[in-house]
């Protein structure tokens, strides 16, 4: 026989859990006579102790191996019998109302800004910054001194043209008396120079008679053209009476014109002393004080010294995408005016209730956005200007919806799932078609039915199949009531359909 020997090769498995070492077929045979006879010993005796450690290593990697999977499939039937502790909540049946969410300025009803229209020194004020005023009360007063007698002034000169209407209207009667007196010559003259003509004509006749001389009958007739000559004057003297009469009755009315002027006069000095006293044009709360008592107002300065913002009622501003205009409209024809609620920070508990009542007439090109306004009577004065709000637009009402808590909405890979609790009390993971969310509700458009029994706390324990145990849902918000699912939820939301707070 030759001195050739088989060393074996012993491989193993690189699995953790199983472990077979085996001793394979020689696959390589080693010749002593080839190797020198100093190297065999040595070569020998490295395999011996290789052999051995590997040997040694692979009972121990066999051992804990083992273990190793003893002590796996005994937790998997611990865990396969432990019931998971879950909150769970009951998918109710109710209506829902259909609402849009914004977010809010509020607007004051009606800003003024109050300037003096005299100048003066400021002698008083009668309010304090931030005070709430009503219509008509007194806010300033300024030195109202030189209106006063600027006043005094206008009277004196309406009293002087009153005396100068009366000079002219006596001198109207004076005009007519003479217009009289000048009518009455005229009549007697006339009379005279009728009777001077009869005699002019009586000696004509007598002359041609030869009873008189010439002489006599020239002296009759120059009688008669006087006394002609005479009711002409007398006539022109009505005339010029006459317009004596038309020039001071103009005089009358011009005096009567400087009355009226005086008038006007006294009322715009009594206009100018009223604006000595300033009063509140609205009601309404006072802003923060420009000048004090004792400063020089000017009129119409640039600064108002107080800013009075009407607050009840006030408005809300705020804006929706433009492709929500058509629900706007379809609800308003149908339900008349809508209700707005506005939620004001760190209050949204308590919704302060009005209706819209301004919808822009065109959409902004740059946001896409159409503006809103709603009225609010704000009889608590809950909402300031400036102030920003949380808006909830109620458009209808959707009966007969079956919701959930949002936190027991969970997404997946295959979309949004909820754990439902069977009667046997285990779970079962159950895909759902979601619709809007109200508040901490979300409608389920498919999926459930009314009264079975959702997890609202405890998802991230479960799996299909798994035993629960239902636990008080007081004190016992955890990671699956919070995270993914209602934050999801309320921010698909955001813009489309709204949340409600109920008061």
């Amino acid at each position: 026989m030759s001195n050739d020997k088989l060393v074996p090769v012993c491989t193993f498995p690189l699995s953790p859990r199983i472990v077979d070492m085996r001793c394979l077929a020689p696959v390589q045979t080693i010749k002593p006579s080839s190797l020198p006879d100093q190297i065999f010993p040595r070569f020998q005796s490295l395999i011996q102790k290789a052999r051995l450690s590997l040997l040694i290593l692979s009972l121990a990697y066999l051992c804990s191996a083992c273990n190793a999977s003893e002590a796996e499939s005994s937790g998997k039937e611990a865990g396969k019998k432990r019931a998971v502790p879950v909150v769970v909540a009951t998918a109710a049946q109710k209506t829902i109302p259909i609402q849009l969410s914004a977010t809010g300025t509020v607007e004051a009803y009606s800003t003024v800004s109050v300037k003096s229209q005299v100048g003066g020194q400021l002698t008083g004020v009668y309010f304090q910054q931030g005070q709430n005023v009503k219509k008509g009360d007194l806010l300033f007063k300024i030195d109202s001194r030189p209106l006063q007698a600027a006043l005094m002034q206008a009277n004196a000169a309406k009293a002087k043209d009153l005396a100068q209407v009366k000079q002219a209207q006596a001198n109207v009667l004076q005009a007519i008396a003479q217009v009289n007196q000048a009518k009455a010559n005229v009549v007697k003259d006339k009379s005279q120079a009728t009777n001077a003509n009869v005699q002019a004509r009586r000696y004509a006749t007598l002359l041609k008679q030869g009873a008189i001389s010439k002489e006599q009958a020239e002296q009759y007739q120059t009688t008669a053209n006087a006394q002609q000559a005479t009711v002409k004057a007398d006539q022109g003297g009505v005339a010029n009476a006459t317009a004596a009469v038309a020039a001071a009755q103009a005089d009358v009315q011009n005096a009567q014109a400087v009355v009226v002027a005086d008038e006007a006069a006294i009322a715009n000095a009594k206009v100018q002393l009223s604006y000595s006293s300033i009063y509140s044009p609205i009601a309404g709360r006072t802003g923060s004080l420009k000048l004090n008592q004792g400063n020089l107002v000017q009129a119409n300065a640039t600064d108002p010294l107080i800013t009075i913002s009407q607050i009840r009622p006030i408005y809300v501003n705020f804006s929706i995408p433009q492709r929500l205009l058509p629900d706007i409209k379809k609800y308003s024809a149908n339900n008349g005016k809508l209700a707005v609620d506005a939620l004001p920070a760190k209050d949204a508990g308590h919704p302060v209730r009005g209706e819209l009542t301004f919808v822009d007439s065109g959409v902004n090109t740059q946001t896409g956005t159409i503006q809103l306004k709603g009225t609010f009577a704000n009889a608590e004065e809950r909402l300031f200007p400036g102030q920003f709000v949380n808006v909830v637009l109620k458009l209808s009402e959707e009966p007969n919806a079956i919701t959930v808590p949002s936190q027991a909405i969970q997404s997946g890979q295959k979309g949004q799932f909820v754990y439902v609790v069977k009667p046997d009390k285990t779970a079962e993971m159950r895909p759902i078609t979601v619709g809007d969310t109200v508040g901490n509700e979300t409608v389920i458009k498919q999926g459930l039915k009314p009264g079975e029994q959702v997890v609202t706390d405890g998802q991230f324990n479960l799996v299909p199949g798994a035993t629960v145990q239902v636990k008080p849902e007081v004190g016992s918000r955890g990671a699956g009531g919070v995270g993914g699912a209602g934050e999801a939820g309320e921010a698909g939301e955001q813009g489309s359909r709204g949340r409600k707070v109920n008061s």
